[in-house]
């Protein structure tokens, strides 16, 4: 369930008559535990609970239903019970029907509250239901709550309104929305006249059946479309004259409204019901624009972007500056003078803002700054100088743009609420402005110094249909002349496999002609190339999430020489990391935040997460793109290995359609001999298969055994089998139909292998890698170093390379995954004396016979961060010291570190090679 589904479910069992009896279940039931697991509580089969009316349920909770004003004696009672230790219940919770207390154990968090109320809290209990609470989604839960009536209202409108729900009218319903949004916002925050204004006068002029309420909304819209001296001519009744002129583009255009059943009427006053005046706009955006997405709608309430994660951007890119200018100007007037004009003049751009969040966020913080000067300057009451048409945004549907604008303007008031009053607020509220600071449009093919120009004036805007803008807009003056510009944002990133016909066709339009093998790249780089031109013309500098694989591997060298070509530098940076959001057991996509100037403040700001889960920053002269200290390098794939170490290759490819490869019982089942299975079968291994020690098997025939094999029925038949389908195949697998007995490759080894896996767990502290005996054949789905000495598995054991690899070859997900060519070929080695590879040989020895001590656990036994052996950590800890001491004479101190003399090196050991153009075409 998710969190809009689980607020309704405890909302109704609020609702309803207290029974005692049946509470613990009905409450366990609301977080979308199963009948069956309902069923085997009430049974008592997994209810181990040990206080009288309890049910406790395993790792969750235990409740407990107290007699009439015994509620917090019962929560001690919880807390004391041995068998809440023992289930390692995270809640405990006590009610009597009347009063009810919870507490967070983990936390110490606690709630106390009347039993109707109860509700309010529902985000204090969303772990159990696995989904990963916020603080403001805890200390507010409006914004859940509107969600979840918004959307009850929206398809039952749907419903009954069909043609509303095509493409062609989808826009006047998101639009509807919009509009009953500041409805309801403007009745709980006295923008309309009397607390209940809008929300009376429906219920008072509509029939209970639904049957006029949408001929009574347009003709409320229409009035607060209509200027008070024309409204006799408009024709609009006496009842709707107390509704003020809104304008602003909100009201004006198609007054239509969708027809209402008894059903949509009963949604829309419990929609109005809510306390409107808590909304926060920098969340409520988010959740409120998956209302109207029929896809994203399964997620509702999940949609939410953290205002943490949203500082990560906005700190180091603009707004730390701005408290530091603060900081220094102490409480003199005219430091304190030139930074609120400062900030008057900063415009903040999200050329694919959503609903608006980073814009919103940037406004409040900007607010709060611009409030703390006027404090110290004693004019609290001063007018607000920062215009929220500074506040530029670019959204490619036109519902998030229509929530994005709105979310502006509650924070706007919401803000001259809180730092001016209500009086003052409300005076400079209606009517709205008129002029349209969201443009709905595509980004990427949009000219950003149109809609964002760097002198304020002058410009018309890109002509859209947003609040029914007219294409002839006027020209907007947005206050900023000679100011700065932060470019800020979350684009979408979609991979290149991800994408359709239509967003090729964007990044051609970007990238063609500029860039080589531009296909490989993600989405998110063609926000990042059309920012890097923006700041070429202007006074700014850029900072979005994105994915981490653009950092990463193959697009490094097709992306960022670009990016530094039109003279743009890596001014900040956050390293991989969660950018979390509601969804219920899932912690988020793993993001990276890079921002780029091409006049970078000095020093260069890089942050990353340390393992207690804090965020420490690290200062530095340069950052490169792979988003570590030092100056700018590429690294290129290699051929060959750029230092003295043995050869790495692809493992044998099958090409067979899976008739090459058995399990065990595959091979029992051909009926072989002892002598028939060595010569015609080998143990296979992969990464799967050398990680977990899974037992596989293949054919491996060589051709002088051909015909011995042939007359063995089974083998026979799989072998037609591989020919057939090589025939049907591509040009490569037609190419070995011939030999439909083998693999595409067929290397081996004359004594060893050295085995080493594609994709590994990014939870382990090293590179998983080791010895295979020379007649196992070593997969495609790992690399394979054939008769490598001891010394070469020391140098992929280490930290070091682990630390390398997840570097320049990239990460699917935060797992690491290797390439022979990228990551071993271009690791940089110093030159080995032969007694630093005997050192190094005895390293990789005492790691092979600390395995074998615990013999049969596997590598993904050994390697398990929780549980790994003793023995064996410490013959890692020694090979490491061993190696970095051959690299700088002692111990490395942190990754960081690590990198920062790898890249070093790799740049000494590469000068004067000739390396591949990834640059502009000729």
């Amino acid at each position: 369930m998710n969190a809009v589904e689980i607020e309704q479910a405890l909302s109704d069992l609020a609702a309803q008559a207290f029974d005692g009896a049946e509470f613990p279940f009905q409450f366990l039931a609301a977080f979308g535990n199963k009948a069956t697991t309902i069923q085997r509580l009430r049974k008592g089969d997994s209810n181990a609970s040990d206080v009288a009316g309890g049910v406790l349920q395993r790792n969750h909770i235990h409740v407990a239903v107290a007699e009439p004003g015994q509620v917090g004696q019962t929560l001690t009672a919880l807390k004391a019970s041995a068998k809440t230790a023992q289930a390692k219940a995270k809640f405990i919770l006590a009610t009597d029907g009347t009063t009810l207390e919870a507490e967070e154990l983990a936390s110490g968090d606690a709630i106390a509250c009347e039993f109707p109320q109860f509700p309010d809290h529902f985000g204090f209990f969303l772990p159990l239901a696995g989904i990963s609470t916020i603080k403001e989604i805890k200390d507010n839960p409006i914004d859940v709550r509107a969600t979840g009536r918004l959307n009850k209202l929206y398809v039952e409108l749907l419903r009954e309104n069909p043609d509303w729900a095509t493409t062609a009218r989808r826009p006047d319903m998101n639009h509807f929305m919009a509009r009953l949004i500041f409805c309801f916002f403007a009745e709980d925050t006295d923008i309309f006249p009397g607390a209940t204004l809008f929300t009376a006068t429906v219920d008072k002029m509509t029939q209970p059946d639904g049957s006029n309420v949408h001929e009574v909304l347009s003709t409320i819209f229409l009035a607060m479309n209509t200027k008070t001296e024309d409204r006799a001519a408009a024709g609009i009744p006496r009842w709707a004259i107390e509704f003020p002129y809104v304008n602003g583009g909100l009201f004006s255009g198609n007054t239509d409204v969708p027809k209402f059943t008894r059903t949509a009427r009963a949604y829309l006053y419990q929609a109005g019901k809510l306390d409107w005046r808590e909304i926060n706009p920098d969340i409520f955006g988010s959740m409120i624009q998956a209302v109207a997405d029929d896809e994203e709608r399964g997620a509702l309430g999940m949609h939410y972007t953290s205002v943490p994660n949203i500082l990560k951007v906005l700190n180091p890119l603009f707004l730390d500056d701005l408290r530091t200018q603060l900081e220094t100007s102490g409480d003199n007037k005219i430091k304190l003078l030139n930074l609120r004009k400062r900030m008057a003049h900063i415009r903040v751009f999200d050329p694919a803002c959503g609903s608006g969040n980073f814009l919103v966020v940037a406004y409040k913080q900007m607010r709060e700054i611009e409030a703390e000067i006027n404090r110290r300057r004693g004019e609290v009451e001063q007018p607000s100088e920062i215009p929220i048409n500074n506040f530029r945004g670019i959204e490619l549907r036109d519902f998030p743009a229509e929530i994005a604008r709105l979310a502006l303007i509650i924070a706007e008031f919401q803000c001259d609420v809180l730092y001016r009053g209500q009086k003052e607020a409300l005076k400079d509220v209606l009517p709205l402005d008129s002029q349209n600071w969201i443009t709905c449009g595509n980004a990427l093919r949009l000219d950003w110094l149109a809609i964002c120009p760097p002198t304020g004036t002058g410009v018309k805007l890109i002509g859209d249909d947003l609040f029914n803008t007219p294409q002839d807009q006027s020209e907007i003056d947005f206050q900023n002349e000679g100011g700065e510009t932060y470019i800020c944002g979350n684009p979408p990133y979609l991979g290149s496999r991800d994408q359709q016909e239509e967003q090729k066709s964007d990044l051609k339009h970007i990238f063609d002609r500029r860039v080589l093998n531009w296909k490989s790249l993600d989405y998110v780089c063609g926000w990042f190339l059309k920012a890097a031109d923006y700041t070429t013309r202007t006074q700014s500098s850029v900072a979005f999430v994105s994915t981490n694989s653009i950092c990463q591997g193959l697009q490094i060298p097709i992306l960022w020489p670009e990016i530094f070509r039109v003279g743009c530098q890596i001014e900040m940076a956050h390293t991989s990391f969660r950018w979390a959001n509601l969804a219920s057991h899932n912690a988020g996509v793993t993001v990276i935040i890079v921002g780029i100037s091409v006049r970078p403040r000095s020093p260069r700001r890089l942050f990353s997460i340390d393992k207690s889960g804090g965020t420490t920053e690290r200062q530095c002269e340069h950052i490169n793109a792979y988003l570590a200290a030092g100056g700018e390098v590429i690294v290129e794939k290699s051929g060959r290995p750029i230092s003295e170490v043995s050869e790495m290759t692809f493992g044998n490819m099958p090409i067979d359609g899976g008739y090459l490869l058995l399990s065990r019982a595959d091979r029992e089942g051909l009926g072989l001999s002892c002598s028939q299975q060595r010569r015609f079968t080998r143990r296979i291994v992969g990464s799967a298969e050398f990680i977990r020690g899974t037992m596989r098997y293949c054919l491996w025939i060589k051709d002088d055994h051909l015909k011995e094999a042939l007359d063995i029925a089974p083998i026979a038949q799989r072998i037609g089998e591989v020919r057939k389908l090589r025939l049907t195949g591509g040009k490569t697998a037609r190419d070995l139909a011939d030999r439909p007995h083998q693999f595409q490759r067929t290397h081996g080894s004359e004594y060893s292998t050295l085995v080493v896996p594609r994709v590994s767990s990014e939870s382990r502290e090293f590179l998983p890698c080791g010895y295979e005996p020379a007649d196992t054949v070593v997969s495609d789905a790992a690399f394979a170093s054939y008769d490598a000495p001891l010394w070469n598995m020391a140098l992929i054991a280490s930290r070091l390379h682990i630390v390398w690899i997840a570097a320049v070859c990239g990460q699917l997900e935060t797992r690491i995954r290797y390439s022979n060519t990228l990551g071993w070929n271009t690791f940089p080695v110093p030159t080995l004396t032969e007694q630093n590879k005997a050192d190094l040989t005895t390293c990789a020895e005492e790691i092979l016979l600390a395995r074998e001590n615990h013999f049969p656990a596997t590598i993904a036994d050994l390697y398990d961060p929780e549980n790994m052996p003793e023995d064996l950590r410490r013959a890692h800890e020694k090979n490491d010291e061993v190696l970095e001491r051959i690299y700088i004479g002692r111990k490395f101190k942190n990754d960081t570190e690590r990198l920062e003399k790898l890249f070093d090196l790799y740049t000494k050991m590469t000068a004067g090679q000739a390396k591949p153009k990834k640059g502009k075409r000729t």
